[in-house]
């Protein structure tokens, strides 16, 4: 029999590989029309399609109260770790190579461990502050920082704010575990992103013909329906409720570690389909920022809160100092 970290490994790297098809996919579909936003848009509302109904079906009056119970963060989850992140990313791949728009999505552990340092004031590892410094080298390597800015800016920025979007992501996943199942997040978050998307994509305006044209994705032709359909049953709905599945047997520290092989998958994925290829220096620069993102990753599990004074203190209460820091409490 299968231990539970063995199965929560597996469903990461599932997981993982399946968000690495996003990229290519939706990449199609703005070329043929779409706008980021509207693409996003289109793949959320359509993983709420039918995740709304599988949670009535096999969850019930119980997932509605699960779901009633952590309603704040699950709107946080679907505003930032659903629509957030998909979108910032859809923007950033439309203008960068998909490969390097998710070397940029994937630095958000450095955004997390600034947030601890500057913003909660916890004291954290030398180890996180390594992979901090690590990353931000291989990011300068990535933009050839020595010749001038050499990508995109709005794009940058993009991929920049979906890294703080998955860093977010991570944290309140693991945080709901044990709140709400994978089904019943995975559902609320994409009604949350579905709904804020509406708002501000403009749906009225998308092409509808493409999903009935073919269209292309590289040098092949597909009906833009199957392009669309795998963006949001496969890259969307099996990937986050397989990822879902994995934190809630690991941890979001393992779990987003593991995570990286979506960036592997999804330059194997653009280079196939897209013919997409990074400069040596990309390639090298991304090899960086995925090494002192993992350092930081790995870090953030290791962080003690500041000591809270107690002028009574029970010596039957553990020292905070010897404690680890959960992730979810972050």
């Amino acid at each position: 029999m299968y231990s539970t970290k063995s199965v929560g490994l597996g469903f990461a790297v599932f997981s993982a590989i399946t968000f690495g098809g996003s990229g290519p996919f939706a990449k199609a579909l703005i070329g043929a029309g779409f706008t980021p936003e509207q693409a996003a848009w289109l793949r959320i509302l359509g993983a709420a399609a039918l995740l709304v109904p599988l949670v009535l079906t096999f969850r019930g009056a119980a997932g509605l109260r699960a779901a009633r119970s952590s309603w704040k963060p699950l709107v946080l989850y679907g505003l930032t770790g659903i629509a957030g992140c998909q979108t910032l990313f859809f923007i950033a791949a439309s203008r960068l190579p998909v490969g390097v728009a998710l070397m940029l999505e994937f630095s958000g552990p450095v955004l997390v461990v600034a947030w601890l340092k500057f913003g909660q004031k916890v004291a954290v590892p030398r180890s996180a502050a390594l992979g901090v410094g690590i990353a931000l080298i291989g990011l300068a390597t990535v933009v050839e920082i020595w010749s001038g800015l050499q990508l995109d800016a709005v794009g940058l920025l993009a991929g920049l704010g979906a890294a703080a979007c998955q860093a977010t992501y991570f944290i309140l996943i693991d945080k709901l575990t044990g709140a709400a199942d994978p089904l019943v997040m995975t559902a609320a978050g994409s009604v949350v992103g579905a709904v804020l998307l509406t708002l501000i994509s403009a749906p009225w305006g998308i092409p509808w013909h493409t999903l009935v044209d073919t269209i292309a994705i590289g040098h092949r032709h597909a009906p833009g329906w199957v392009l669309a359909g795998w963006l949001i049953v496969v890259s969307t709905v099996v990937a986050y409720l397989a990822g879902a599945a994995a934190i809630q047997r690991l941890s979001a520290a393992i779990g987003g570690a593991v995570a990286y092989v979506e960036v592997v998958a999804a330059s194997i994925f653009a280079l196939i389909l897209l013919g997409e290829t990074l400069s040596t220096n990309q390639i090298i620069g991304g090899a960086i920022v995925l090494v002192g993102a993992f350092v930081a990753q790995s870090s953030v599990g290791k962080v003690v809160p500041p000591e809270i004074p107690d002028s009574d203190p029970d010596p039957d209460t553990p020292d905070p100092r010897t404690a680890d820091l959960d992730p979810a409490r972050i």
